[in-house]
């Protein structure tokens, strides 16, 4: 994967990409020094004689031909990621933008002669600056990661480039903004750095949502790496469990948030499972307009699922998550370490959204769980298997972030599964839901002839190798199954809509499903169980 530093010129782009190339012992590359050599000219006289079109041209076909390269470092020229065409040929590759402030670059560049566009006839060098800043500011947001090189040695600046590349880095492209996803271990201990390296500037008062029980297992270090970067975080505790997740809670988070000055710069930080990254989203979400959040999730269930692509709620006594909102969080932060501390009860419940996905978009990866029903979650591998159910997600999110269409394939099991948690007053784990609303769908796909026998087995028996139930339980009627199916907030009007398997990553969505159908179907899993 090439590593590509972009930005803008006297930001260090060349003397940090070869300190860069040569720690991580790779070919380094110059973009503007490459196509110097190729036209036999300097860049001011390919400007000068051929013209600033001709340059770009150039630069594009450049782009095109080191996509392909394995591993190159590769420094661009200031205007080379101006053009989003350029930025998809790097689409594959880490881009970085390097920043710095007006004034540091006005520094740098004194005296150079080589800059086309900052030539010596330009009569005022830090308006020029400010004014091409501005022109490509747009553009130059697009990219993912920023590092503000003000006031930082190249070999300062080149380390923290290199500890960029540790963990597995996956984004999710939403409108308006992209998340950068990190998967990988021991990141916990790194949140901090982690966020002085992207495009906003926050303000130093920020909080940590979590509950008791992750607190004390995972709060420390994020506490303080935060501070070791100069924030001044607010631990706030919350009871844990669904049952807690309400607007009362919420409101005393409120209390807290303005009890710790946290401004409209501020960030939030969600550390814990589905039910933390819910409410501390809802928080960020609504608290004085909007501030912003990133995920930090402790759970396989919300690695792999609830922490990507931007819905908050919390619940209401009638139905689960039927008041919330659309936030997308400013990065997730996944430190597979935390896996460890799981109960094995709560790691298969996740274990049951990586089936979801897998039986949604990834053949691959079920044929893999069912070699391997209980794999390792600290894995080496370049794609760990957490970063590939992420990755399901990730791609359907991006497609639709706002649930207008193929999004809702990722409810896989949830329109029985909701049910079902709600008839056990939350008592149930939201995986084991899931895993039997899986087994009521893919039951009910083959009452309509969509899927055979043999896929309906092959999900039955991975969910039951991993230890989730595949039955409904005996003491939930299908009468209150179907009420609370009433209340579910993925209906059409009086339609419910249930995502039926046809055959392993092929789902569809129907809306025409009668009462008799999914009593049929509760009533099979009933009488097996």
């Amino acid at each position: 994967m090439p590593l590509v530093l972009t930005g803008f010129m006297g930001t260090g782009k060349t003397s940090v990409g070869q300190v860069v190339a040569e720690k991580l012992g790779r070919e380094f590359v110059d973009m503007d020094v490459l196509i110097q050599a190729e036209e036999g000219m300097t860049i001011s006289k390919i400007f000068e004689t051929r013209g600033e079109a001709y340059f770009r041209a150039r630069e594009a076909e450049l782009c095109a031909r080191l996509a392909a390269r394995d591993n190159p470092v590769i420094s661009t020229g200031g205007g080379t990621l101006v053009n989003p065409q350029n930025r998809a040929r790097f689409g594959e590759a880490f881009v970085v933008c390097l920043d710095a402030e007006p004034d540091e670059i006005l520094d740098r560049l004194s005296g150079a002669r080589d800059r086309p566009l900052l030539a010596q006839s330009v009569p005022n060098p830090r308006q020029r600056i400010v004014e091409l800043l501005d022109a490509r500011r747009e553009a130059y947001a697009q990219i993912e990661w920023h590092l503000n090189t003000t006031g930082k040695t190249v070999e300062q600046v080149a380390d923290e480039i290199v500890g960029l590349l540790q963990p597995r880095k996956i984004a999710v492209t939403a409108p308006d903004s992209v998340c950068p996803i990190f998967v990988g271990s021991g990141l916990l201990e790194r949140v901090g750095k982690l966020m002085n390296l992207t495009t906003d500037t926050f303000s130093p008062y920020c909080a940590t949502i979590t509950n008791p029980r992750v607190g004390e297992l995972h709060a420390s270090p994020v506490i303080e790496s935060l501070r070791g970067r100069g924030f001044e975080p607010r631990l706030i505790e919350i009871p844990d469990s669904e049952q807690y997740k309400t607007l009362d809670s919420v409101s005393q988070i409120y209390d807290q948030l303005i009890d710790a000055r946290l401004d409209r710069h501020s960030i939030i930080f969600a550390l814990g499972g589905g039910v933390i990254g819910d409410m501390a989203g809802f928080a960020a979400a609504t608290y004085l307009r909007g501030v912003s959040f990133v995920q930090l999730p402790t759970t396989l269930l919300a690695m792999v699922d609830a922490s990507i692509g931007g819905k908050v709620a919390v619940d209401h006594p009638r139905g689960k998550n039927l008041i919330g909102a659309f936030k997308q969080p400013h990065a997730v932060i996944a430190d597979t370490n935390a896996l460890t501390t799981l109960p094995a009860a709560e790691l298969n419940s996740g274990m049951a959204e990586v089936v979801k996905h897998a039986i949604i978009d990834d053949v691959g990866l079920f044929e893999m769980l069912e070699q391997n029903p209980h794999p390792d979650p600290i894995t080496r591998s370049k794609r760990s298997w957490v970063a590939r159910a992420m990755q399901v997600k990730i791609n359907i999110v991006a497609r639709d972030p706002l649930e207008q269409g193929e999004r809702a394939k990722l409810n896989l099991g949830h329109t029985f599964g909701h049910a079902f948690e709600l008839l056990s007053n939350y008592g149930m784990q939201h995986g084991e839901a899931v895993a039997i609303g899986m087994v009521c769908a893919t039951r009910l796909a083959a009452q309509r002839d969509l899927c055979d026998a043999h896929l309906v087995s092959r999900i039955e028996n991975l969910l039951s190798t991993i230890g989730l139930p595949t039955r409904v339980p005996r003491e939930m009627s299908a009468d209150a199954i179907w009420a609370a199916m009433a209340t579910d907030k993925k209906r059409v009007g009086s339609r419910l809509r249930f995502v039926l398997p046809r055959a392993l990553g092929d789902v569809v969505i129907a809306d025409d499903v009668t009462r008799e159908e999914v009593e049929n179907v509760i009533d099979e899993l009933q009488t097996a169980s």
